[in-house]
This record gives structure tokens, sequence and C-alpha cells, in this order.
């Protein structure tokens, strides 16, 4: 039996490495584009589903783990950006205020199956377009959700952070290895 991780997610593949050395990494390629008909959390927790059963339905007798994350400003899915214009917009909406940050988690193996769905409040200061621009220019912003990480150089941005870190990141991994007690791998 092997332990996949449906995600190419950097991130997501080092906090794993703190719960599992073993494992393999597999990205579902399934469509992400938001439908305007979800609301957030069900939009993320959604997406983990896909991508935890496309992976399953390859290898079904292994471990799949799968997760999603969504930035949320004013009810409103803030997605990877699709350009620097875009990432500025983002970033220039939230600064000064509160987001709501997302992550799904769903663990399968043969029929059994773990879902979980974790949140943290991020509080920005107000930022400068200066402060942005200097941002942006790391490229950091690019293939993440609300066009930051907040592990990385937009940790300045962050007044406050109500909730889970790690589900910021993209990972709750304390979330996670509460999940996997229930799994035989």
């Amino acid at each position: 039996m092997t332990v996949i991780l449906a995600s190419q997610s950097p991130r997501r593949q080092e906090l794993l490495r703190w719960l599992i050395t073993d494992f393999v990494v597999q990205p579902a390629d399934i469509d992400e584009e938001v439908k305007d008909q979800y609301m957030p959390t069900d939009y993320v927790m959604e997406m983990a589903r896909q991508k935890a059963a496309a992976i399953a339905d390859e290898y079904p007798e292994d471990l799949v783990i799968a997760s999603d994350t969504v930035v949320v400003l004013e009810e409103q899915i803030l997605g990877k950006p699709k350009s620097r214009e875009e990432a500025f917009g983002m970033l220039k909406s939230m600064s000064g205020g509160s987001h709501l940050v997302y992550t799904s988690v769903v663990i399968c193996q043969e029929e059994q199956v773990a879902e979980k769905l974790t949140s943290a409040k991020v509080t920005f200061y107000p930022l400068t377009d200066a402060e942005i621009n200097r941002y942006l220019d790391s490229d950091d912003y690019k293939d993440k959700a609300g066009a930051y990480g907040i592990q990385n150089g937009a940790g300045v941005f962050v007044e406050k952070i109500e909730g889970d870190y790690y589900s910021i990141v993209g990972f709750p991994v304390g979330a996670v290895n509460q999940m996997l007690k229930d799994f035989d791998y």
C-alpha cells in the first residue's frame, strides 16, 4: 500500500513529510474553475473530494490525501491570480482588513473516507502600493490562492491570525495528523 498526496504543492509535500516520510506525489487533473453556484466552503470541499476521487479511482487500494485552499473576501473566492495586475488588485482589496482562508482535506482508502474543513481569519495591515509591488517582484504570488504565501514574504502583511496557521499555508498538518489515526497505512 502506498500513500499518495494528490497535490503538487511544495508546501503540502513539506508538511506531509512531518507525518509520513514515504509517499508519492500524484496531482489530480480536475477542473478547478470557480463556479458561481458554490458557497466558498462548499467549493473548497468539493475540490478536495474531486481530487481524492480522481486519484482513488486510479489507485483504489492506496491511501490518498487531497487538499484544497481558498481565500475568501466578502463571500467572494479569490483564486490563483492569472496576472500580476490581478494579484495586485487582490492584495490591495485585502489591505487593512480581514479575510478568511479555508482549507479542506479528504483522506480515502478503499471504502473509508475522512473529511475536514479548517479555517483561519487573517487581518492585513494597511499596505502601500510600493509594499505590494515589492512582494510581487518576488513572484511568490504565482500559483497561490489570494495571491500570497503567508510562509514567505507576504508574512510581513499580517497583523493578526485567528485560527489554524497551517490552514493558511494550505495544509492543516495537525488536523491531518488526527485524521490519519483512523487509517491503517
